[in-house]
């Protein structure tokens, strides 16, 4: 039953409002199975290395123009580096919303339009409802600092994780935090989907 569902409401539109030929320029990436936003480092609308810092990763590379912000449960993100490496527990506690989350973030210096990544133009008030949603999905501190998480589990030179809030489960994944970030822009979204796949397919991306 929640495949069947799942499927289905993948498959309906929620109808935005994407700009053809001006605005600023976001991205979805998908991995195959999550998705990330992708978003200016820094522009005259806002500047998230003050918050992302680069410090916060090995490379400490400032070069780098893009970040990318993808939400899900910290278990995952921190415990298994590889499919090999999931556990029964660690599956059990993000299925059933019994664990905590994390924000992944990743500097990027450029970003290639392949299959599997969504290039999106957005007006500046939509840009600024993605930043309101992205920012309220970190945990601050009692100075309204986002909270850096001390590990040593980094999937490359560029990336550092965050305290998030929200629960993950298999009703709200990281995947249903992305779809839900384009609603609440205003852009082109399913009705709900779990999966990649759902939000690949409303921008005519191959889904396999």
């Amino acid at each position: 039953m929640y495949l069947v569902i799942s499927v289905l409401l993948s498959w309906i539109t929620y109808s935005g409002d994407q700009s053809k030929t001006n605005g600023v320029k976001i991205y979805v990436i998908s991995n195959g199975v999550h998705t990330d936003l992708v978003l200016p480092a820094q522009n005259e609308f806002h500047n998230w290395t003050s918050e992302v810092r680069f410090e916060h990763t090995k490379a400490r590379d400032t070069t780098r123009k893009w970040v990318s912000f993808g939400w899900g449960d910290k278990g995952f993100y921190l415990e298994t580096p590889n499919w090999s490496d999931l556990k029964t527990s660690t599956a059990f506690k993000a299925a059933f919303s019994l664990g905590s989350t994390a924000m992944h973030t990743k500097f990027h210096k450029k970003l290639r339009e392949e299959d599997r990544i969504i290039p999106i133009l957005v007006q500046p008030d939509q840009y600024m409802k993605l930043v309101k949603y992205i920012t309220q999905s970190f945990q601050k501190d009692s100075s309204g600092h986002f909270i850096p998480i001390q590990t040593n589990a980094f999937y490359g030179k560029n990336d550092s994780f965050y305290e998030a809030v929200g629960s993950y489960s298999m009703f709200k994944t990281c995947n249903t935090w992305t779809n839900d970030a384009l609603k609440t822009a205003g852009l082109k979204a399913c009705f709900w989907t779990p999966w990649d796949k759902g939000i690949l397919y409303q921008y005519d991306k191959p889904i396999w």
